[in-house]
């Protein structure tokens, strides 16, 4: 009943795709040693971070 949509541009949503690309095709060239450090998420808990992408 109390549904949100929020409105994502074009723009935005392809910023997103080619930051997680960037981050998958680093990820593939720089492994991870420790397995148990990454974080729970993986790359979709990225995401949200918008604000903080330096």
């Amino acid at each position: 009943m109390g549904q949100i949509i929020q409105f994502v541009s074009k723009s935005e949503r392809e910023r997103i795709r080619l930051i997680q690309e960037a981050r998958a095709i680093y990820d593939s060239i720089f492994p991870s040693t420790d397995p148990a450090g990454e974080q729970p998420g993986g790359a979709s808990a990225h995401q949200n971070d918008r604000g903080n992408l330096a």
